[in-house]
């Protein structure tokens, strides 16, 4: 046994009997480890690393009963050797490298998405100490022992059927149950069951509406600024894509918005302005939807964060025909790893979105929803919201503060709440050499030239949130970005 083959962290979040267990795996599956090779007893292993003996024979014994090592009466471990045969491949199924310029892939590829302009962040955001980034969560915030609790009930024997087994099309009925009862009525939407579909988060039901709405020869309104990704599926399906006017209302009631066949927006936190629709425009967009023939996707993102004022009914809440479809999601509550999301629509668009999303993924995991469902019925999800509205007030007030101090008349106060600001530069500011320069000093800022469609758009423009940063960091943060303006 070779002394390197073992290494252990004492502040790794596995346990040691985790990280040996895994050490020994490893050396075997790679064929550091040779067949009939002994391992160390498990007293000269727990004396070479300085752990107790009973860590490693648990981990041993974990090993013989899963046929990696065997054990041999006055004689010791040895590498086992069904788990080398296991391990080796099959000599029959080794080929040949075939050349990478053997086959023109860019020719038939029938779409090219990796060349389109797409909001870029770093994974390791974290490690950054002042990230104005968006869509990312305060795990102070995260009520995880509540989490934990509703995952082991979810994970228990009671429901092993509900997780376990391939559902196809179907949701989970607890988790419907939740939306329908305690998300959607605060919107004032009331849907049946059937009209309800559970989706890998906001941008799966998106990408599931386009792909069922959407033909080349569809005339699609967005608003101009707007989410990029949608603009983005949009254009993969056609070439019609209309980018709308705005005002300091939201979408405008224009021309523009009479002649196409559908339109997305945002009225309830525009993306990526943070205006907030008034129900009078609401009703007009509505009027004229109605009499123009125009089908509505209301995405309704950060509904919950709206901790200023009393909330606007939704869209969809206000439809009386039926030509608006709704889109939440719970990432920007919960978590966007999570991705959970929904969509509300007349029951036979959700009957074709069904079956479309059995095609691509079937349906979104079965322990996630469970442990969502709980989650929520419990009552953990209120609790939560009531906390982050609390945090996110706090913040809201402070950076308002920073930016009057440091960017006056830079910005406007987002009447909703919600998770971030829009800021306007000094004209002439480019925002992304902003933004690798601001990266430098550990501060991470949003441009906003990606949420324009127009290949002219303005640079000026970038969004500072709030949701993951601390509120004692916001002003600091802030100071150093107008620093890095002013020179």
């Amino acid at each position: 046994m070779r002394d390197w083959l073992v290494h252990i962290r004492r502040n790794e979040h596995a346990s040691l009997q985790t990280q040996i267990r895994e050490a020994l795996v490893s050396a075997i599956l790679d064929g550091q480890l040779a067949r009939e090779e002994p391992i160390p007893s498990t007293r000269k292993m727990a004396k070479s690393l300085g752990v107790s003996r009973n860590t490693v024979v648990l981990a041993y014994q974990g090993l013989l009963d899963d046929g990696y090592l065997v054990a041999r009466e006055r004689s010791g471990y040895y590498v086992s050797e069904k788990a080398i045969e296991s391990a080796a491949p099959p000599k029959l199924m080794v080929k040949p490298q075939v050349a990478a310029s053997s086959i023109d892939w860019s020719s038939r590829l029938t779409m090219h998405p990796a060349e389109q302009s797409n909001v870029s962040k770093p994974l390791d955001w974290q490690s950054y100490p002042y990230p104005f980034i968006y869509g990312q969560v305060d795990h102070t915030l995260f009520p995880l022992a509540e989490w934990r609790d509703c995952a082991r009930q979810a994970l228990g024997k009671k429901w092993l059927g509900s997780w376990t087994n391939d559902t196809w099309a179907h949701d989970d009925p607890l988790l419907v149950e939740q939306i329908r009862r305690r998300i959607l009525p605060r919107r004032g939407i009331m849907a049946n069951d059937d009209e309800i579909l559970v989706t890998l988060g906001a941008q799966n039901a998106l990408y599931l509406l386009t792909t069922l709405l959407v033909s080349p020869s569809t005339r699609v309104g967005m608003e101009e600024p707007g989410y990029p990704d949608v603009r983005n599926i949009f254009r993969l399906a056609t070439p019609q894509v209309a980018l709308l006017p705005m005002d300091e209302r939201g979408l405008a009631a224009s021309d523009e918005f009479n002649a196409c066949d559908l339109v997305f927006t945002t009225p309830s936190h525009q993306f990526p302005t943070t205006v907030t629709m008034p129900l009078e425009r609401r009703m007009e967009l509505l009027k004229r939807a109605a009499k123009h023939d125009v089908v509505i996707i209301e995405d309704d993102y950060e509904f919950e964060t709206n901790y200023v004022n009393e909330p606007c009914p939704a869209l969809k809440s206000l439809d009386d025909d039926g030509r608006v479809i709704y889109v939440g999601s719970l990432s920007k509550t919960l978590f966007p790893g999570l991705r959970l999301g929904f969509l509300v629509a007349p029951r036979n668009v959700v009957e074709q979105a069904r079956a479309l999303r059995r095609l691509m993924v079937r349906h979104a995991p079965n322990n996630n929803q469970r442990t969502a469902a709980l989650f929520l019925s419990l009552g953990h999800h209120d609790t939560l919201i009531r906390r982050l509205h609390r945090a996110y007030r706090s913040r809201w007030e402070i950076m308002s503060e920073a930016l009057k101090q440091h960017f006056p008349e830079s910005s406007q106060v987002p009447s909703f709440g919600g998770t971030s600001y829009w800021v306007r530069g000094r004209q002439g500011l480019d925002s992304e050499e902003l933004a690798q320069q601001a990266a430098e000093k550990g501060v991470l800022i949003e441009p906003g030239r990606v949420t324009f469609g127009t290949p002219d758009a303005p640079r000026n423009f970038y969004r500072l949130a709030f949701s993951s940063i601390d509120e004692q960091k916001i002003e600091p943060g802030i100071r150093i970005l107008a620093d890095l303006v002013r020179r």
